[in-house]
């Protein structure tokens, strides 16, 4: 394997690592509750980052899915479509869910883009990315971009946890 891959490889587990350290020793009620004004909780962030890692190694391998045409800015966050509730399920841990669960899922999705980050032929491969405001029309991302994205999603919510544990019970990941 390439400097770059072990460089990929090395980048992700160490995040991976710093967000599954911060919830070490904790309930599940502890993993949904909330310690700000915002929706996060500990167990909502290992579920999203999963999912999201989980979206992003698939659009490596198959390219974008469809999304559904959702206008946010008249959403009736009281009463939402189904299609904006399982995105908002999607950052939440439920009352049947376990933070052992979760983690057990964060796990086998880690293994799926490692093994993915080891054996794509070619890092410069691109797809195209799916119509959505927040993405120019007509970009493509390559697979190095993608796997860069993994990274910085899972180091900008592994922050996330470390501010809403420390508001849970003053454990801090570092410092």
């Amino acid at each position: 394997m390439d400097t770059e891959r072990s460089d990929l490889l090395e980048s992700l587990r160490q995040h991976r690592r710093f967000l599954r350290f911060t919830v070490q020793d904790i309930t599940d009620d502890q993993a949904r509750e909330r310690t700000t004004v915002s929706e996060l909780t500990l167990g909502g962030l290992i579920k999203h980052v999963a999912a999201t890692e989980d979206e992003w190694a698939r659009f490596i391998v198959e390219g974008p899915r469809e999304t559904p045409d959702i206008d946010w800015g008249s959403v009736d966050w009281t009463n939402p479509p189904p299609e904006v509730k399982a995105f908002m399920d999607s950052h939440r841990m439920t009352e049947t869910e376990t933070l052992s669960g979760l983690l057990a899922g964060y796990e086998q999705v880690a293994a799926r883009t490692d093994a993915l980050v080891e054996t794509l032929p070619d890092l410069d491969a691109t797809q195209p990315l799916p119509k959505a405001p927040w993405f120019e029309p007509g970009a493509v991302r390559s697979a190095r971009r993608s796997f860069l994205h993994i990274i910085a999603e899972t180091a900008q919510h592994s922050g996330h946890a470390d501010i809403i544990r420390e508001a849970l019970d003053g454990q801090k990941t570092m410092g």
